[in-house]
């Protein structure tokens, strides 16, 4: 049986049969026209002053490779109400958790269990959040980690008429990517063909990377976003490197699990060759900092500008 209502277990939906919730018409109307009506000069801000990026170090490629200013005592510690654990109050806003739901999408010879925030069907635009190995969807929904980043994410998300996916991977391989290919071209199809922004961290970076070897789902994506992830040497052999795909990158400088210099150095040939590509160093950053620090608005204008 179908269970509805935020956060309350998991809702199965079939892809061949999606129903709007009756609760969504108005309102998705009602943020789909503000999403048009901002759309030139960028998605609207969700308290910018907090999470937009602090000091610039360095930058280079007319401003596409920058290293920020980091500081664990500042950025955490001063942030966090329970350092890595609950941000302070001022940096959420928890009115976002009237529109989330659980479900678990049915896409025929494959399911997937995911957290949703916007609507189902008719978003301006989709952002997909790939957790690195041991997490699950509540990583990608949780309010309070992460220096309350996810919140930020989800209610710009809301704010400007688009949807927001956080998935359950159950592998980081050929059926883990297979798994986000059914959630992209889902995604893509409700949408109508708006663009499909997909996230990965960490080792969620495989699931970038094999969906770039997708044609189908790298077709329906408008860019990718790399927190902390892999670099792929590969990459240049992909549909979605022959496409230009943007993809932004972001990484701590103290990386100690995928070092920034691999990530960096791939960068680098990515920009010899013209490609549309961006990157954001975390000075003194570790392997979680990207997800804590990233401006999700600065990251996306820049794709959906693309």
């Amino acid at each position: 049986m179908a269970r509805h209502g935020p956060n309350k277990g998991a809702r199965r939906v079939s892809m061949s049969t999606v129903v709007l919730s009756m609760r969504w018409p108005i309102a998705a109307l009602f943020f789909l026209g503000l999403a048009t009506a901002s759309s030139a000069a960028g998605l609207r801000p969700f308290k910018d002053d907090l999470f937009t990026y602090g000091r610039v170090l360095r930058q280079e490629d007319g401003g596409d490779f920058r290293v920020v200013d980091y500081q664990e005592l500042r950025d955490i510690n001063g942030r966090d109400e329970v350092p890595e654990r609950r941000v302070k109050q001022a940096y959420v806003s928890l009115g976002v958790r009237q529109a989330q739901v659980n479900e678990t999408l049915d896409f025929g010879n494959r399911s997937l269990d995911v957290t949703r925030i916007g609507p189902e069907r008719g978003g301006a635009f989709t952002v997909i959040f790939i957790h690195g190995r041991g997490g699950d969807r509540r990583l990608g929904a949780n309010d309070f980690s992460f220096g309350g980043n996810f919140n930020r994410i989800k209610n710009l998300a809301l704010a400007n008429g688009g949807t927001y996916y956080a998935p359950s991977v159950r592998s980081f391989d050929a059926a883990g990517v297979a798994d986000i290919a059914a959630l992209i071209r889902f995604a893509s199809v409700n949408s109508g063909g708006r663009p499909v922004v997909l996230s990965c961290a960490s080792m969620g970076s495989f699931i970038c990377w094999g969906i770039a070897r997708d044609g189908a789902a790298g077709a329906a994506l408008g860019g990718m976003m790399i927190m902390g992830g892999a670099a792929d040497p590969d990459f240049r052999k992909s549909a979605a490197f022959k496409a230009g795909l943007p993809i932004h990158f972001s990484h701590g400088s103290r990386d100690t699990v995928y070092a920034a210099e691999a990530q960096v150095a791939f960068y680098r040939a990515l920009k010899t060759k013209g490609y549309p590509a961006r990157f954001v160093l975390f000075e003194t950053g570790s392997h979680g900092t990207p997800v804590r620090m990233t401006d999700w608005r600065d990251a996306l204008n820049w794709i959906l500008d693309r």
